[in-house]
């Protein structure tokens, strides 16, 4: 016996709910014979809502029982995972660092370079600090205003805040163009050490809970070892760069 379901969802010239798709997608992918009803307009959707008194859509009926929208389709089908706020807050970190080695790994793929060797290092440092900026110039107000609960010079300098991604960029285009560690190295010498002193100051001498603006601002990464890792990043970067203009 088939089972069926029937789903109302909005599907307007002007918007396509997101979660009115991925109910129906849900719902194939169970096995279930969709009858899909469009609500094209407003006061369709107005109608229905009144009608079934609820204040969303999408909403599905399953056995003419009313499920609900797409959250309550994930638990009727023990879809739903439980909230692991440690995964989450760290995920778009682990995201970053691991896109920066795969472009590593590509640039020197594609240049005939070894890739388990120093220029992969090199790379994956230079890439890891501009996908880490890009993050923060998405929004830099946000990224200010978190920065300045923590970092040392920011809270003398607010301008600091608002430079500072800009610098970190600068560092690691610097570095991918190979352009003279004289102008890159200091650059990142500076910022990479003003910021571990400040995050070791917070963190580890006066214990402050703080969220880390090391991906943009908004972010739930608890302040500590990802930035202190991204300033020790940009620390060894510096040196490196000037180890090798002075050889």
């Amino acid at each position: 016996m088939s089972k069926t379901a029937k789903l109302y969802r909005m599907v307007t010239d002007e918007h396509i709910c997101p979660f009115g798709l991925k109910s129906k997608a849900l719902l194939e992918q169970q096995g279930y014979q969709v009858t899909d009803h469009q609500l094209s307009n407003k006061q369709q959707t107005a109608k229905f809502k009144q009608q079934h008194q609820v204040d969303t859509t999408p909403q599905t009926f399953i056995n003419e029982q009313r499920i609900g929208g797409y959250d309550q389709l994930l638990d009727y089908f023990n879809k739903t995972q439980p909230a692991d706020k440690f995964a989450a807050a760290y995920r778009p970190v682990i995201a970053i660092f691991a896109i920066a080695l795969l472009l590593a790994l590509a640039i020197n793929w594609a240049a005939g370079i070894a890739l388990l060797s120093i220029a992969t290092v090199e790379k994956f440092v230079a890439c890891s600090m501009v996908l880490l900026a890009l993050q923060k110039l998405q929004d830099v107000e946000a990224f200010s205003n978190q920065f300045l609960g923590y970092d040392l010079l920011a809270q003398r300098w607010v301008r600091y805040a608002y430079f500072y991604p800009f610098a970190e960029a600068f560092a690691g285009i610097g570095m991918l163009a190979g352009l003279a560690a004289y102008f890159v190295a200091p650059v990142a010498l500076f910022i990479g050490m003003v910021g571990a002193i400040s995050v070791m100051k917070a963190v580890y001498i006066d214990k402050r809970e703080l969220k880390c603006a090391c991906v943009g601002g908004n972010s739930e990464v608890p302040l500590g070892f990802v930035s202190l890792t991204e300033n020790l990043f940009m620390i060894a970067a510096g040196c490196w760069m000037l180890f090798n203009a002075l050889m």
